[in-house]
């Protein structure tokens, strides 16, 4: 983009209370996850103002006020960070349906391609009718069992449509019927949500950042080194990998570019994320989550619409091994 825009900012912000008993509505969808400031729309906010636009904070945090200020927003393009409504990571859907009906273009995945990426069952559905290898899995909820195909032990388990590796631990990879009923508790229990039982592929977590829409671009793959996990922890980055900082598990795993993969095989994972992202209707940006067995042959996992941007994570660093910045990124809507 050449000409100097209005751009919005647009991101979620919501901290729990507590309800008096007595107000508490017993048919109110249950509050899952505490929202936490993310310092990456400061640095989106940064980089747009040194390419000579004009960006605006907006901020969603659950009041109805805020869609309406959000209404009256008077920008040429809203840089659409959000992650959920109120606490909820299931309503990123409904956000970018809002701002089509509003008629304001924005970034990221549209209302289809959140959808279909966040119902982890349907996109591995797709994934195989696409002829994209993904882990043979089943979906069970409060006793009802959706089979898919022949799923073997270990399996992981995990929720359906959450994202952020909740739910996600290294009690999820479980080897025997007793533990994976134990889990399926435990899930039902925590989320009162489906969930989703998923063989467990030994091997080497991969990403894969994929950027803009004609054509799409796959950035360099990046690995996430779980060889230095504690002894007996399955090698998954659950919950102690991703957010427990200060934990052993958190300390020992690393962001690397792998070294030892050939071209052919790095080319091969790249062109699959491109087309697990067009199987999803994924637009503008999207990381591809991979599993590599010993013997290279690899997995897609899941596909993550809007991942975050921070210059920290996997995203804006496969973009800087590219040889882009977060200020030569062009901003890409519809």
């Amino acid at each position: 983009m050449d000409e100097s825009l209005r751009i919005g900012v647009l991101y979620d912000e919501w901290v729990e209370t507590k309800e008096p008993e007595a107000e508490a509505s017993a048919d109110a969808p249950p509050k899952r996850k505490r929202r936490q400031d993310k310092p990456d729309r400061e640095e989106i906010f940064d980089a747009l103002a040194k390419k000579g636009h004009t960006p605006e904070y907006f901020c969603l945090d659950g009041r109805p006020k805020t869609l309406k200020a959000l209404a009256s927003a008077e920008v040429d393009l809203m840089f659409n960070l959000t992650e959920s409504y109120a606490g909820d990571d299931t309503k990123d859907i409904n956000i970018a349906a809002y701002l089509d009906l509003l008629g304001i273009p924005y970034t990221g995945s549209g209302p289809t391609g959140l959808h279909l990426a966040q119902d982890k069952a349907v996109a591995k559905r797709l994934f195989a009718f696409h002829g994209i290898k993904t882990p043979n899995f089943a979906t069970v909820y409060r006793g009802r069992l959706q089979w898919a195909d022949d799923v073997h032990f270990p399996v992981i388990v995990k929720p359906k449509r959450e994202d952020g590796s909740i739910g996600i631990a290294f009690s999820a990879v479980v080897g025997s019927i007793k533990e994976l009923m134990e889990r399926i508790d435990a899930l039902h229990a925590d989320l009162n949500a489906p969930v989703l039982i998923e063989e467990y592929i030994e091997g080497r977590e991969l990403y894969v950042a994929v950027l803009g829409n004609d054509p799409p671009t796959a950035l360099p793959v990046i690995e996430l080194n779980l060889d230095d996990l504690p002894e007996g922890t399955p090698r998954i980055a659950g919950t102690e990998v991703k957010w427990e900082r200060g934990t052993a598990a958190y300390r020992k795993t690393k962001l690397r570019f792998p070294e030892d993969l050939s071209e052919t095989l790095l080319a091969e994972i790249q062109e699959t994320a491109v087309k697990a992202c067009q199987a999803l209707e994924i637009r503008d940006y999207a990381r591809v989550d991979f599993r590599l067995t010993p013997k290279r042959r690899f997995h897609v996992l899941e596909v993550n619409p809007n991942p975050w941007l921070h210059s920290t994570a996997e995203f804006a660093m496969a973009a800087k091994q590219s040889g882009r910045e977060h200020t030569d990124r062009k901003v890409e809507y519809s």
